[in-house]
């Protein structure tokens, strides 16, 4: 028999409602999680044995998004939900975060988590409201699981932090920071700052994490009248522990001296030879090797670990907070608009900025609404990086992840489209990598950036720290090594400008970390990327003066808002036209604002001087260039300003008395006409009479002026004026 059990709290100023036992109820574990409107259906099922052989902990996160939660119907031909969107993978990355590190060590079972988003409000983003209820799931599964967690976000506005902020109140947040943690500590942060300090963003971490503990005792509850059965945990058998000590005895020596090698590939031969030794030894003593993988890695990780607490010398010689050496290069391509080669250490980033229109934005098709994105940043890690051969195919979660994170630290510094009205987009690919490829990323695409000619506020540089904690003390790393990071108790990545801090993020493998770890990281942090500033500044110290000449160069004019159906035509006629003939990029607002684009500086002249004359209203006594649309017996009607007609009458062709319009005039023939008035309805009238045809110069003393005639611009007039 299925129990119904449901608790609800006020959290941030709206209702916080968990409901398990009506829903998915053959799920070990599910819960129904409300925040205001928005509704997520959270389930967690773990299978009950391991794979044969298994050496890594499958655990599997998917977030989904129905659109029917925003009472929206897929687009495209199929018109269902397909393949996760670039959000949903950030989201299921964000929830996989703070609770793979507490499944206990050792655990190989196969566990998947599921978020389906059901009812979207607009205000409360689903991705707290989704971590939350999957954490509850599970504590209600029986799945060995040592949480419960909770999460929040946090703004920051005049001078205060505000708990979970509404979609309105995060676009004018200085802060975006989203956290998630047990009652010891925290787990997880990921944000957006517009350069704040480290006191203040230490201060949003410690907010949250005092905000969210009545949803952990909710959690808590509703486990005590909900939960299933824990599963029994395996504890090791005296074969395993003997297998141990065994693998201690033979390798221990020998990866210690391989890990005195400093490169890192010779460092990767020398620990391989040392295992396979120390494999071969176990074989010949009848014990099997096979079994001894994972045991292999933990003593690497306590032989790294305690030399580091010893000496503090790490593995590749340096000390604690020293950065890598770093070299950063731009214009390392001819033709593209901006680019840039950062290396630090074995670490490198191949960063390419190109700039283009409005008609280049990303459209993102979202729950809260379709929106356009102007910047986009694109990471890739292909295996030749790390010197491996693998599959080549399309972005994964990782690669993803990394590339938000770096558009996280450089957004906040991004010119708004006022003064720089082009779409952004980096590239960073990276070339090679031993630890914190994605602060490479930041740093070399603040470079690519500026050497595009887009005026970042100030440069941006980031940095990676790692951590071993250990019961008889800790040590924070600077710019960890990749082996560093496999093997530590941290991931900390902190960006930002000499004025403060952009970006953070914080991964742990350890069950909290306590505040005083966390500033210390982030007070060494700030140290390190102020040196990182300072090796940038080498290469470039902030934007060129102007776009590169392979770059489009975008002009804005404005128009009255009544002209543009003028501008476009019918049917978009005319823009197609200037489009077709000038070779230009052109973009029309809503409010009048039109952007032209061109690398041909000539070509985008002739479409600006297009437009405006489409626009322009005729002057008496203003002299134009116009050609002949068509020829009546009373005259001939001529197209200036672009779209404008008017009307010559036959007496206004030339001097002297004329038989024919076609005796002076043909369709298509260009000719110099002067505006004379306007008839009784506002039709123009023109005259060639008193223009020279040659040089367009107004002889009108020299022939004389006519008296105006009224009515001779309909199409049944006469000839009136004899």
């Amino acid at each position: 028999m299925f129990n119904y059990f449901r608790k609800e709290l006020d959290w941030g100023g709206r209702k916080l409602v968990l409901e398990t036992g009506k829903i998915a109820r053959q799920a070990d574990g599910a819960v129904m999680i409300s925040y205001g409107e928005t509704i997520v259906l959270c389930t967690a099922v773990g299978v009950k044995t391991a794979k044969p052989g298994q050496d890594f902990f499958p655990l599997t996160v998917n977030y989904q998004e129905k659109a029917f939660a925003a009472g929206k119907i897929p687009g495209g031909f199929f018109k269902r939900e397909g393949r996760p969107s670039e959000a949903e993978v950030l989201k299921s990355r964000l929830i996989d975060r703070p609770i793979r590190p507490l499944f206990p060590e050792g655990f190989r079972n196969e566990v998947q988590i599921v978020a389906t988003v059901l009812s979207y409000d607009n205000e409360n983003d689903p991705d707290i409201v989704a971590m939350v209820g999957c954490s509850a799931a599970l504590t209600l599964s029986g799945i060995p699981f040592f949480g419960p967690i909770a999460a929040a976000r946090v703004g920051y506005q005049d001078g205060q932090y505000i708990l979970n902020p509404t979609q309105d109140q995060v676009k004018t947040s200085e802060l975006e920071l989203v956290l998630a943690g047990t009652t010891e500590g925290v787990l997880m942060v990921e944000s957006e700052a517009q350069e704040l300090s480290e006191e203040i963003m230490l201060g949003a971490v410690t907010f949250g994490h005092a905000a969210f503990q009545p949803v952990i005792n909710a959690i808590i509850e509703l486990a005590e009248h909900a939960a299933k059965e824990p599963w029994p945990l395996t504890e090791k058998t005296p074969e395993q522990l003997a297998l141990a000590a065994r693998v201690d005895a033979l390798g221990r020596a020998g990866i210690a001296e391989a890990y005195q090698e400093k490169v890192k590939q010779a460092r990767y031969e020398k620990v391989g030879a040392a295992k396979k030794a120390a494999a071969a030894a176990l074989t010949a003593e009848g014990l099997d090797a096979d079994k001894a993988k994972g045991l292999f890695h933990d003593l690497e990780a306590d032989i790294v670990r305690n030399s580091i607490l010893d000496t503090g010398i790490r593995i590749d010689g340096r000390d604690t907070r020293t950065v890598r050496p770093i070299i950063a290069e731009v214009g390392i391509l001819p033709r593209a608009h901006g680019s840039a080669l950062f290396t630090r250490g074995e670490t490198q980033a191949f960063c390419v900025a190109t700039l283009g229109t409005g008609q280049d934005e990303q459209v993102v098709d979202a729950l809260l609404g379709e929106y356009r994105e102007n910047f986009m940043l694109h990471y890739n890690f292909p295996p030749y990086s790390v010197g491996e051969a693998g599959r080549m195919g399309s972005p994964g979660r990782r690669e993803v992840g990394h590339g938000k994170l770096a558009w996280r630290a450089i957004h906040p510094l991004l010119p708004g489209k006022d003064k720089f009205p082009y779409t952004m987009r980096v590239v960073s690919e990276i070339t090679e990598s031993n630890g914190s490829s994605s602060m490479a990323t930041v740093c070399g695409t603040s470079l690519a950036l500026m050497d595009a000619g887009v005026p970042l506020k100030r440069p941006v540089a980031g940095i990676a720290m790692g951590l071993i904690k250990e019961d008889r003390g800790f040590a924070v790393l600077s710019d960890i090594l990749g082996d560093e990071d496999h093997l530590g108790d941290m991931d900390f990545k902190v960006a930002g400008t000499e004025a403060g801090v952009t970006s953070l993020q914080m991964d742990i493998k350890i069950t909290s970390i306590t505040f005083d770890i966390m500033k210390t990281a982030l007070e060494q942090a700030r140290d390190g990327r102020m040196h990182i500033l300072g090796e940038m500044a080498k290469a470039l110290t902030g934007a060129r003066g102007d776009v590169a000449q392979t770059a489009p160069r975008i002009t804005i004019i404005n128009v009255p808002k009544e002209k543009i159906r003028e501008v476009i035509g019918t049917g978009g006629k005319v823009i197609r036209e200037i489009v077709e003939q000038t070779k230009c990029k052109i973009d029309i607002d809503d409010d009048g604002t039109i952007k032209i684009a061109a690398v041909d500086s000539e070509q985008a002249q002739k479409a600006i001087d297009w437009i405006r004359g489409i626009v322009a209203e005729p002057e008496i006594g203003v002299i134009y260039n116009g050609k002949v649309v068509k020829t009546a017996d009373f005259g001939a009607f001529v197209n200036f300003l672009g779209s404008k007609d008017g009307l010559v009458h036959i007496s206004e062709l030339t001097q002297g008395r004329v038989g024919k319009t076609t005796d002076v005039v043909n369709q298509g023939d260009s000719v110099k006409v002067k505006v004379i008035g306007f008839d009784e309805r506002g039709k123009v009238k023109l005259s060639m009479r008193v223009v020279d045809q040659a040089t367009g110069a107004d002889i009108t003393e020299q022939v004389g002026a006519k008296p105006a005639r009224g009515g001779g611009g309909g199409d049944r007039g006469g000839r009136g004026g004899f």
